[in-house]
């Protein structure tokens, strides 16, 4: 999870420069491994991140989810509008699939000007002031309802909303808040598939890890990948990310 967030205008979306041929480049180079087909084994096959029987389990999988849990969502949402000024969803800029711009649904858990605070508190960033992830133990921009959201993960719950419309799959990398440009080449791998909720990171140790050891676990995800390893995260995860341990 991000130690930040700034709502962005659905529109701005659109503004992707994954186009610019250098990066396409790096990009191709890093992740042209992918293309074993999940079911058969066989090389040029789609893997099972990419497959469309992945895109209909999982957009399934999330209607289900997003109309089971439609009473806790209105009650989240009832009480994050009434603790602190502001909107009760917002949608935050992040870095998907090669590379690709989307807009990520989440509750919103900080105060309205938490992105003009960040850099008044990079000097506490946990992973050093010039890392590239920015998280902060205790963050003051949290609102009350905002630190249980988060311990709880329950904030990502409208990333189901992301699910059904194909830009994240239920399991695979989570997708960063900055831009594939300000990946290292080691890095790029990660944007091999979609990303997901909830992953090996998730049930790994979450934020108490730096982000190269979060590619360790994605790149280890991205060539393990199948339907029984989403089965097990899937199942693990609840258990994880409800104990609060390794969330900020």
């Amino acid at each position: 999870m991000t130690g930040h967030e700034k709502g962005v205008p659905i529109q701005e979306m659109r503004r992707d420069k994954r186009v610019d041929p250098e990066h396409r480049m790096r990009l191709d180079a890093a992740i042209h491994r992918q293309g074993r087909g999940w079911l058969s084994g066989r090389d040029g096959g789609r893997p099972w991140q990419l497959s469309r029987t992945n895109r209909v389990v999982a957009c399934l999988g999330a209607l289900v989810i997003l109309l089971l849990s439609s009473p806790l969502l209105l009650g989240l949402a009832l009480i994050i509008k009434h603790t602190s000024p502001g909107p009760v969803l917002f949608v935050q800029k992040r870095t998907g699939y090669r590379g690709r711009k989307f807009g990520m649904f989440k509750f919103r858990t900080m105060v309205c000007n938490a992105e003009e605070l960040k850099e008044s508190l990079r000097h506490l960033n946990k992973h050093g002031a010039d890392a590239i992830d920015f998280k902060i133990d205790k963050d003051p921009r949290i609102t009350g309802i905002g630190h249980f959201l988060r311990r709880t993960s329950l904030d990502e719950l409208p990333n189901l909303i992301n699910v059904v419309t194909g830009d994240m799959r239920l399991v695979g990398p989570r997708p960063t808040s900055f831009n594939a440009y300000r990946y290292k080449d080691n890095h790029l791998a990660r944007l091999a598939i979609y990303p997901g909720m909830t992953g090996l990171w998730q049930i790994s140790g979450r934020s108490n890890i730096d982000f190269d050891q979060r590619v360790e676990l994605d790149l280890s995800y991205i060539a393990e990948q199948s339907l029984l390893l989403d089965l097990k995260i899937l199942l693990k995860t609840p258990f994880k990310v409800f104990s609060g341990h390794g969330a900020s």
